[in-house]
């Protein structure tokens, strides 16, 4: 019997790719934000309101679904640029698809949230080239999730708790989900919100602002 050990990732080609689209944001001072979550979390919902409030940024998106186009329509109607990627069955984006992606949207923005495919094991395990991994996990979802699925928590940068305004009808523990997420990434930074109501935006839009302005200057 013969052991072939290997000795590189079998993303090494992906990781390859995403380093020079990154790069390449990086010279442009694009900062693309990779958005993973679970179908129906309000990732949709979450950046209508950020588009909405954030008037100053010129903001994309990339829309990521196996099928339909409704999610890139609805951002189209608040007067962003988007395009949608069907990814023929592809459970999560990879740098390819969202190169290919970028360069079909065409033009130059502040600002591009790449809405990945609805759920928390595939896409944390591709590199995007994107600047920052933001992972949002709704409420109704549970506070159990980063005992599930600890590797979407490892590599994101920014978790956003949305649906803050139905803690009162879940049994979701606000502290023990934080408590739970930070013993398996430390650093990462915590925004529970109300896309609806508006509550804990305002902190959110100061760091991804605040993110836009380092990525520009480092």
């Amino acid at each position: 019997m013969r052991i072939i050990k290997l000795g590189a990732s079998i993303t090494a080609s992906n990781d390859k790719d995403a380093a020079a689209l990154r790069a390449r944001l990086k010279e442009d001072g694009t900062l693309l934000v990779n958005v993973m979550s679970s179908a129906g979390s309000g990732k949709t919902t979450l950046l209508s309101r950020l588009i909405t409030d954030l008037q100053d940024i010129d903001i994309a998106v990339m829309e990521a679904d196996i099928e339909s186009d409704v999610d890139a329509k609805t951002i189209e109607a608040l007067g962003a640029a988007a395009i949608q990627v069907h990814t023929g069955g592809m459970c999560h984006m990879d740098a390819v698809m969202t190169t290919a992606a970028f360069d079909a949207m065409g033009g130059r923005h502040d600002l591009v949230f790449l809405e990945n495919v609805g759920n928390l094991i595939c896409p944390a395990e591709y590199d995007t080239g994107a600047g920052c991994n933001l992972m949002i996990l709704s409420v109704p979802e549970g506070d159990d999730k980063p005992l599930k699925y600890p590797l979407m928590f490892r590599e994101s940068d920014l978790l956003v708790i949305t649906k803050t305004d139905t803690l009162g009808y879940f049994d979701f523990d606000l502290d023990k989900c934080i408590s739970r997420v930070r013993a398996l990434n430390p650093i990462i930074e915590i925004f529970p919100v109300s896309a609806k109501t508006g509550d804990g935006m305002a902190a959110l839009e100061a760091c991804l602002r605040k993110k836009l302005a380092s990525w520009r200057e480092g």
